[in-house]
Order: C-alpha cells, then sequence, then structure tokens
C-alpha cells in the first residue's frame, strides 16, 4: 500500500465492503478487499462465544476440504486453538500470526500432532474484533503448502489494514440482521448449562444424549469415549445416530443447530429447546430466553 494507485485500489474495495455492511455480500467483500492486498486462502469468518461451541459464520474453502478445515476442527481441536485461547481472553491486538503467538514452537504442540500438521496450512493469520457482548470475531487468513508463507512485506501491509478491518467488523456486528442470526450474549451460565443438558432430550436415547452434550462441550472423540467408558467405535456409532436422528450432516450443522435453538429455552422451561424449535409455529408470542 506504499503508492497512490493502490491505495486508490484499497479504497475502492473497502468502499465496496462498507456499502455491503449489514448483508451477506459484507464478508465477501471485506475479504476480497483483502485477498487484492496479499494472495491468501481457505478464509474464514468465526464467532466464538463464552462457554458456547464456536460458529463457522462464513467461508471460502472447497467442499474436498472442509471437513479437515472446519468439521475436524470443530470435533475438539478448536479448544487448544492458539487463536481461541486468545480470542477468549480479552485479546489486546486486532492481527495475530500463528507462529509468533506459538513462539515458533507449534510443531511440538499437541494440537498440531491431533490435528493442524494434517491441514495442509503453512502459515495463518486473524484479524480478531470483540464485540459488546464479549463474543470475539475472527477472520483466518492462510497459506498452504506450496504456496509458501507469509512474506514480511505482506505481513506489515497485513497489519496496517488492522484498524479498519477490526472496526467493520464491529460495526456490522451491530446490524440488525447480524445480531438476529446469531446469539452474541449468552452469558448465564446456569442457562448454558441447562441447555447442554437438555438439548435432544426429547429425541435420543440417554446415552446419545451423554455423547451429544460432550460433542457440544468440545470434547474430542477419544476423550468423549475415555469419560463414558466406552470404545472409540462404539462413540461413533452413536455420533452417526445422533447425526441422524437431528437431521444433521455435520458439526458444523449440529452447532448452529443447538445455538439457534438457544432463544426457545424460556419457552421449554425444564424440557428439550430443540422440541419447541423444530415444532410448527403458533399463533401468540413465543416466552423467548432474553439475553
Amino acid at each position: 500500500m506504499a503508492n497512490a494507485q493502490t491505495l486508490h485500489q484499497w479504497n475502492q474495495d473497502i468502499a465496496k465492503a462498507i456499502a455491503a455492511m449489514g448483508s451477506d455480500q459484507f464478508f465477501p467483500m471485506l475479504i476480497k478487499a483483502i485477498a487484492n492486498r496479499v494472495p491468501v486462502f481457505y478464509p474464514q469468518i468465526w464467532l466464538y462465544h463464552t462457554d458456547l461451541p464456536p460458529q463457522c459464520i462464513y467461508h471460502e474453502i472447497p467442499e474436498n476440504a472442509r471437513y479437515a478445515q472446519i468439521d475436524q476442527y470443530l470435533e475438539g481441536p478448536y479448544r487448544e486453538d492458539p487463536f481461541y485461547e486468545i480470542s477468549l481472553n480479552q485479546p489486546r491486538g486486532r492481527f495475530y500470526r500463528l507462529e509468533e503467538v506459538t513462539d515458533g514452537l507449534l510443531e511440538q504442540s499437541h494440537y498440531y500432532d491431533y490435528y493442524y500438521g494434517d491441514t495442509g496450512t503453512v502459515d495463518e493469520v486473524v484479524y480478531l474484533s470483540t464485540l459488546p457482548s464479549g463474543s470475539v470475531i475472527n477472520i483466518s487468513l492462510m497459506r498452504l503448502l506450496g504456496k509458501g508463507t507469509f512474506g514480511s512485506d505482506e505481513l506489515d501491509t497485513l497489519r496496517a489494514l488492522s484498524a479498519p478491518v477490526a472496526e467493520l467488523l464491529r460495526g456490522h456486528s451491530q446490524m440488525a440482521d447480524f445480531s438476529s442470526r446469531y446469539l452474541l450474549e449468552p452469558d448465564i451460565d446456569g442457562v448454558i448449562d441447562h441447555a447442554f443438558q437438555a438439548f435432544g432430550s426429547s429425541i435420543l436415547s440417554p446415552r446419545e444424549k451423554s455423547v451429544l452434550e460432550l460433542m457440544l462441550r468440545g470434547y474430542s472423540t477419544p476423550a468423549s469415549a475415555d469419560k463414558l467408558n466406552i470404545a472409540v467405535e462404539t462413540l461413533r456409532r452413536h455420533r452417526k445416530s445422533i447425526y441422524r436422528k437431528l437431521d444433521v450432516s455435520s458439526q458444523t450443522d449440529l452447532f448452529s443447530l443447538f445455538i439457534n435453538s438457544l432463544s426457545y429455552l424460556g419457552a421449554a422451561g425444564v424440557g428439550d429447546p430443540l422440541s419447541v424449535y423444530l415444532s410448527p409455529p403458533t399463533q401468540g408470542n413465543v416466552n423467548l430466553v432474553e439475553f
């Protein structure tokens, strides 16, 4: 962004992103504005909530890589993700590089052995924006095998963009459409614990319900099997049955269904919010939980 022509192009790109705020075109426009400055791959937008599973609310990942990049990440590794930990621990910065966050020791971590080493990623940076609710929006941008890591000039450019990117994310999150689609303020511990315990109870068997609760709390498949004292293959069979009964096909779909059902906790009382969420609409007001 050192010359007038580059600055002019950035201004044009960011103006399009600003014009798209509050619409589904905002994230594609913002990512395009960044990508026109520095080549990036597999852009992802994550919404991290305190005490709740994360949500991938936008991505540009080819179908053959989605399981490794999203679903497998949600099956437990996200809890060990340095970016996840930073996001939910009052981040001071707006831009982070994974290599710097891990002090160059990423390849020696359990996170790398268990998950990250198989993603085909050789470098990753994120933009973070903390929302008034305490939730955090994270834009993840990657470099893949054969594409090389981010160079020093590229990192300088990405850092220079951090302030406007973070503020645009924050502004977009305050638009009515965004707020109505995503639960941003689940800050009552007792309510959240009840949601973990009640969700799916009207549909699943007691054992499946135990497996589901551990899935929602971010336990990996081996850790869940160990905690329930069952074989890993048995647990996987339970997971398949849960997916079938809840009519979802991925961990992403499952987490989205859970978070969407939370607004119906009040109407469900001590019961399953999913039973209310999936029931046909009726006349009159529904008693929703206020956050």
